[in-house]
């Protein structure tokens, strides 16, 4: 121990002192001194090989899953963990303990769902007098909507008079006062001129001589808010809350919406407004399962090539938006396949057993409950993913545009595998080529298989 005058003993590094010794209760030094961020950049190497009590990493498990194939991770923590499991991947390979210089074969940065944000405004006004203004008059402080007018520069009537801005400020508003599409009803504002959060900044302004309201088609008055996208925040009051949303519409609903929004890789502002497509949706997928009153109406009869054409796409496309991670592309293929489904009023097992499975990963709480009601005794989760079969995508026919002189007159479905010299001759027997070649015998007839016919006169 060191002793200095007025100073309590200092321990040695690596000894503890004991009970009301030095400063109060003993505690051991820490001796690991790592950096703690130094763990989280090496540690899928420890779950190739948990159990290893000689080394970090067996090298039969190291040669066997080399690196991790896929790692989702938002950006914001790229040079607290990414960066740095780089270095140390790098360095462990020289060291010759581990084989890949990479550590992820593949990486996605998942944007960010924004909020976005209200502001009310108030704009600092004076009265204009004629060409002047009456300083006597003084300032009013007028609360206005947004983009009431283009030019906030410009004089604007306001209760008979004519009013010049000459500055403004902005309040951040809680979403919970405001609609769906941004208005601050009165109602609503005389709530918030309560609220201890703005009652500084509101409660000293008069709603009915201060506040330019508009109208909703109702007839009810509002102030329509400026909106800002941003990261959502508490401290910005533009969170959304999930649980709100599952209330009203289903986790299903949710998780769908969420993928639907854009790309995984990039950022995009929530907008509650469009998640009723999405639950559209979802009913109208039930809905080929039941009739009208509810009951399930699944039979076992073959299907046409209309619905198997239908079924094999949105196959082929879901799978390869997964392996592109394209998940928003998938929701909206899943859209048009229920459309059409619909239109051919299709409620056959064969066509809807595959895309139950298919549509599981996407929504799996009303794909579970399908695919216990279509009979199957074990989880939709464990059934294997549908194979799409090219030959149903393949199209036997095409609708040729029959061109007269260069300019398309009327157009005609024909087989694709049907001669060229039968092709020239139902156009030229047809009626409403007749009508446009008036009798007159064509110089040439050019047919481009699955293309276009060109009846040059």
């Amino acid at each position: 121990s060191i002793k200095e005058s007025n100073f309590a003993p200092i321990a040695k590094v690596g000894t503890s002192l004991s009970p009301g010794e030095g400063r109060g209760e003993a505690f051991p030094f820490e001796l690991t001194t790592m950096p703690g961020w130094a763990g989280s950049s090496w540690y899928w190497f420890r779950y190739m090989d948990p159990k290893n009590e000689d080394a970090f990493v067996g090298k039969e498990e190291v040669e066997y899953w080399k690196d991790v194939d896929l790692y989702i991770g938002g950006s914001e923590h790229a040079t607290g963990h990414l960066l740095y499991s780089r270095f140390w991947c790098k360095a462990l390979k020289d060291l010759g303990f581990v084989k890949s210089e990479e550590p992820f074969k593949k990486l996605i940065n998942q944007g960010h769902i924004q909020g976005v944000s209200r502001w009310l405004i108030l704009r600092d006004c004076q009265v204009l007098e004629g060409e002047s203004i009456d300083a006597a008059v003084g300032t009013n402080e007028f609360i206005s909507i947004y983009l009431s007018y283009k030019h906030p520069q410009e004089p604007f009537i306001f209760n008979n008079k004519i009013l010049l801005p000459s500055g403004s400020t902005e309040w951040r508003i809680a979403l919970e006062y405001l609609d769906n599409d941004g208005r601050l009803y009165k109602d609503k504002f005389v709530e918030l001129t309560k609220d201890p959060r703005f009652l500084i900044q509101l409660n000293s302004h008069d709603i009915d001589k201060e506040v330019y309201w508009q109208k909703d088609e109702l007839g009810k008055e509002f102030i329509l808010t400026r909106p800002e996208v941003e990261k959502m925040s508490k401290s910005k009051w533009n969170v959304v809350n999930p649980d709100d949303i599952i209330a009203s519409y289903g986790a299903d609903t949710l998780r769908l919406y969420e993928m639907f929004l854009g790309p995984l890789e990039q950022s995009k502002p929530w907008n509650t407004n469009g998640i009723d497509g999405v639950f559209k949706f979802l009913r109208r997928f039930w809905n080929l399962f039941h009739d009208a009153a509810g009951n399930f109406k699944v039979n076992d009869t073959e299907p046409i090539r209309e619905e198997l054409k239908t079924l094999h796409k949105t196959l082929k496309k879901v799978e390869q938006d997964i392996d592109n991670f394209s998940f928003n592309t998938s929701v909206s293929e899943f859209m048009i396949c229920a459309n059409e489904l619909t239109s051919l009023k299709c409620n056959k097992r064969s066509i809807l057993e595959p895309l139950v499975i298919a549509l599981s990963p996407f929504a799996p709480h009303i794909a579970e409950e399908l695919w216990e009601k279509l009979g199957h005794p074990d989880s939709v989760l464990n059934a294997k993913f549908p194979a799409y079969d090219e030959s149903y995508l393949k199209e036997n026919t095409f609708n040729y545009p029959i061109s007269i002189n260069g300019k398309v007159r009327a157009q005609m479905n024909f087989a694709l595998d049907i001669p060229k010299e039968d092709i020239e001759k139902m156009v030229l027997a047809s009626e409403m080529v007749m009508k446009w070649t008036e009798g007159k015998t064509p110089k040439k007839v050019i047919v481009v298989p699955g293309k276009i016919v060109n009846v040059v006169l």
